[in-house]
């Protein structure tokens, strides 16, 4: 059972970190360093994170996601910028959750977070730039702020029930892969017929 909740709490890690890497991090290593939860046992690794350089470097950039990401298009060229940090980010955090391991199954579990991580991120940017084409400028604000909710929620039920935590990921991630080429491609017929009109 606690090999299952491991992978389980990797899963949510992975996925959390394509919403808002920062976040995560940030809420995690608070969690970690005012003792709300003991890691020092089940996942001795992230300890790492309740470093407090760890928390305020995490803090530092949260800061300026929650304002560059409620703010049309700003947020999208921080996505884009994101492309290849929160995968990367998710790949470290579960490899940090699973702890020392074979080399080789690091690099297949850091691949697969990393993957898992990009689906996400994937269907962040999708839908934001979607939502900017929106002539609705408070859409912005309510996204990043359901996200921001999201990956609150999705940690704390990573706590409670982690099992149940990674059901809902596996949903998410599921209809992320579906809906995310519909966004693109919408995005993408919009801004043809604005090139279009100009």
């Amino acid at each position: 059972m606690e090999a299952i909740d491991t992978l389980c709490v990797t899963l949510g890690f992975a996925t959390l970190a394509g919403l808002n890497l920062y976040l995560v991090v940030l809420v995690t290593g608070l969690a970690i360093n005012r003792g709300w939860v003991d890691v020092s046992s089940t996942y001795p690794d992230l300890l790492t994170l309740g470093d407090p350089l760890v928390i305020t470097a995490a803090g530092i950039f949260f800061c300026m996601e929650f304002f560059a990401d409620k703010i049309p298009w700003i947020d999208s060229l921080w996505d884009s910028v994101h492309t290849l940090i929160r995968p990367v980010g998710g790949g470290l955090l579960a490899i940090h959750t699973l702890g020392p391991t074979d080399p080789g199954f690091e690099v297949v579990i850091a691949l697969l977070a990393g993957g898992t991580t990009l689906v996400a991120h994937g269907f962040k940017s999708g839908s934001r730039l979607a939502l900017n084409t929106s002539p609705e400028p408070l859409t912005n604000l309510v996204a990043s702020v359901g996200e921001d909710v999201a990956v609150l929620g999705g940690l704390t039920l990573m706590t409670v029930n982690p099992i149940l935590a990674a059901v809902f990921f596996l949903i998410f991630l599921g209809f992320s892969l579906y809906l995310t080429p519909k966004l693109f491609r919408r995005t993408r017929a919009f801004i043809w017929l604005l090139s279009r009109k100009l």
